[in-house]
C-alpha cells in the first residue's frame, strides 16, 4: 500500500526497483535521480498522467525493463509508442520485447520530420514506401507535395549555395529521386581456369558466371 516514494531520495545506486501492486498516484520528483536503474516495475498502481511519469524516467539511460500496465495511463492513445519513443533504452516494456517496427512507428508518430529524412535518404537499404506516405498513425498522413525547383538554373547548379531550394525538404525529395547507383558483382573464381590450365586444355573458354546486383 505504498503511496509516497520520498524514502528513496538518497538511494542513488539502485539498479532494480519493484514497486508493483501499490497505491502510487504520482512519482514526480521521486525517481529521476536513479540514473543507474535497469529494472523498474510499476504495474498495478494508480498512475494517471503518462507524460509526467515518462518525464520522471527520462534520465534513466540504463533502464531496460519497465512495467506500467494496469495503470490508468496505460489506457492513453498510443501509450506504448509514446513510452518507446521517449525512453529509447527500454527493451522490454510490459513483459513484451520492443521491436524495431515499433521504434520506427514511434519515430514517425512523434518526430515526423526526422522520420521523413531517414525514409528519403535510406542509406544502406532500399525504401519501397513512397515519400509522403505515412507509416504509422493516420493523423500524420500528408498528401504528396509538388517539388518546387529554383527559378534560376545557374543558382541551382552553384555548388556554393547552401540552400538551393526555398524549402529544405525539397532538397531531400530531389536527393531521394536522384540517388547514386551502386553496383556489386561477384564471381566464383574456383570455376575460372588458370593460365596454365587454359594452355593445356587448348579449347574455347566458356563465359564466366557473374552475379551483378544494383542498389539505388
Amino acid at each position: 500500500q505504498i503511496q509516497d516514494l520520498t524514502f528513496l531520495i538518497k538511494s542513488y545506486c539502485l539498479t532494480e526497483l519493484y514497486l508493483n501492486n501499490n497505491d502510487l498516484t504520482d512519482i514526480s520528483g521521486a525517481l529521476k535521480h536513479l540514473s543507474a536503474l535497469q529494472i523498474l516495475l510499476l504495474h498495478n498502481n494508480q498512475l494517471k498522467k503518462l507524460s509526467k511519469t515518462v518525464k520522471e524516467l527520462k534520465g534513466m539511460i540504463s533502464l531496460q525493463t519497465l512495467n506500467l500496465f494496469h495503470n490508468p495511463l496505460a489506457q492513453d492513445l498510443d501509450y506504448r509508442l509514446y513510452v518507446i519513443h521517449f525512453l529509447p533504452s527500454v527493451q522490454l516494456l510490459d513483459r513484451k520485447p520492443v521491436t524495431q517496427r515499433e521504434r520506427e512507428s514511434a519515430l514517425h508518430l512523434y518526430n515526423h520530420k526526422r522520420s521523413r529524412v531517414v525514409q528519403s535518404i535510406a542509406f544502406g537499404k532500399r525504401v519501397n514506401t513512397p515519400l509522403g506516405t505515412a507509416v504509422g498513425s493516420i493523423r500524420y498522413t500528408q498528401p504528396s507535395r509538388r517539388l518546387m525547383m529554383p527559378s534560376d538554373n545557374m543558382h541551382f547548379l552553384c555548388s556554393f549555395c547552401r540552400v538551393p531550394f526555398e524549402n529544405p525538404e525539397d532538397a531531400i525529395l530531389l536527393r531521394a529521386m536522384t540517388r547514386s547507383l551502386m553496383e556489386f558483382s561477384c564471381i566464383d573464381w574456383n570455376k575460372v581456369p588458370t593460365c596454365q590450365e587454359r594452355r593445356l586444355e587448348n579449347k574455347a573458354e566458356e563465359p564466366h558466371e557473374k552475379l551483378t546486383v544494383q542498389f539505388r
